[in-house]
């Protein structure tokens, strides 16, 4: 008996760097009759090369990545490659980043807590065209003017440019600046440089008070009440 294949298959590159979410997310998008994984990636690097390959109909990517910027990626391939489709899929939520991942020329953000059904819905929608967010974070930015905000926010972290805002992110995580250096692939001096401006812009903090609220903020971002295991410290 002879199966018969869609008209149409709409061709998906994976760029996260779990191994075990993107084995279960292969699964989901292969029970789809007219989706499949072409490529999967689990750094940036590797994430841009796959696309630049297989010129897929539409990219998955996660923003924290084992080397490399999620955002940067998001950024590099809507410049380089309109055509392709991004929706980010992430473990932060929707307050945390959704605008930001928007910003960057994602079409779509859905945290990793969401239903299957759910991730199958947001594929579907930006692969016909749409943007897809949680409804209750869409009418949220529908109300602020997402294109004409003054770019400021009541929450202070909010107003960290991207960069700085992975760097606080990570120093949240429990990385030293050796560490954030080679994660984002970035000298050692621009990390202490934005270290420093993420202070001023949270209020002059010392270094004791930037890594507390960087936790903080970290495992509300997350929605975890305890901090996943991070790597070893040292003192650079």
């Amino acid at each position: 008996m002879t199966t018969t294949r869609p008209k149409q298959e709409f061709r998906i590159v994976l760029v996260d760097d779990h191994p075990v979410f993107r084995k279960g997310l292969v699964e989901l998008v292969h029970s789809e009759p007219d989706l499949v994984v072409c490529a999967e990636a689990s750094d940036a690097a590797s994430g841009r090369q796959a696309v630049a390959r297989e010129q897929p109909d539409l990219v998955v990517a996660d923003l924290s990545l084992g080397r490399g910027s999620g955002l940067e990626l998001v950024k590099d391939i809507r410049q380089q490659h309109r055509e392709v489709r991004v929706i980010v899929v992430s473990m932060y939520d929707e307050r945390f980043y959704a605008e930001r991942a928007l910003r960057a020329g994602a079409d779509g953000y859905i945290t990793k807590a969401e239903a299957a059904d759910r991730i199958v819905e947001g594929i579907r929608t930006v692969l016909g065209g749409g943007v897809y967010l949680a409804e209750e974070w869409a009418s949220r930015l529908l109300q602020r003017g997402l294109r004409g905000g003054d770019g400021t926010s009541d929450q202070p972290e909010q107003n960290l440019s991207d960069r700085e805002l992975e760097v606080f992110r990570l120093i949240g995580e429990g990385y030293s600046t050796r560490q954030i250096s080679d994660k984002l692939q970035r000298s050692p001096k621009t990390i202490d440089s934005h270290r420093e401006h993420i202070k001023q812009k949270l209020g002059d903090l010392d270094n004791s008070a930037l890594i507390q609220r960087a936790v903080s903020w970290y495992l509300q971002s997350s929605g975890t009440e305890l901090a996943r295991e991070a790597p070893e410290r040292d003192e650079s």
